[in-house]
């Protein structure tokens, strides 16, 4: 029985420890997959649309850092993915893997017809995270479709001038 209740409060424990919190959104744009592409690509205009990600800077090629800006919080991660009109994928760490770590995604998928639908997801794991959830499924998620509003808006307007 000892065993037992050992078993069950090391588990909860570790459980409780390595939180994780997944983040999925996604939005349908009239635009191809590379007017959207373009858009949120050009990092330096993100300052002047992007509600979200206020500045994003850096080489973005697999295995660089870069430098993100969101809303106050600063960050270096790791791109992990970069492929043209399709995905950018990176991992951020705080101070050190494990404590609260987050792959985000930006995903754009061409249907077929002249749309697009893109998606914007982040997992986070780590110690810290679940502190962080009910915040993270709040405002991080308010964060993320405000963005991708902004982005459907531009690239349909862009879109309309080609």
């Amino acid at each position: 029985m000892h065993k037992l209740i050992v078993t069950v409060f090391l588990t909860s424990l570790t459980m409780t420890i390595m939180a994780q919190k997944e983040i999925k959104t996604s939005i349908d744009i009239s635009a191809s997959p590379q007017v959207i592409w373009n858009v949120l690509t050009n990092f330096t205009e993100y300052e002047k649309w992007n509600p979200f990600l206020k500045s994003v800077e850096g080489d973005f090629k697999v295995g660089e850092k870069v430098k993100i800006n969101a809303g106050g919080m600063k960050f270096r991660p790791k791109v992990l993915a970069y492929n043209e009109n399709k995905e950018i994928r990176w991992l951020g760490k705080f101070i050190f893997k494990g404590l609260f770590d987050g792959e985000h995604k930006f995903i754009i998928i061409d249907n077929g017809d002249g749309t697009s639908t893109f998606k914007q997801e982040e997992k986070f794991s780590g110690i810290l995270v679940g502190l962080f959830k009910k915040k993270l499924e709040t405002e991080t998620k308010s964060g993320f479709e405000e963005m991708n509003k902004k982005l459907k808006e531009l690239a349909e307007n862009l879109k309309d001038e080609i």
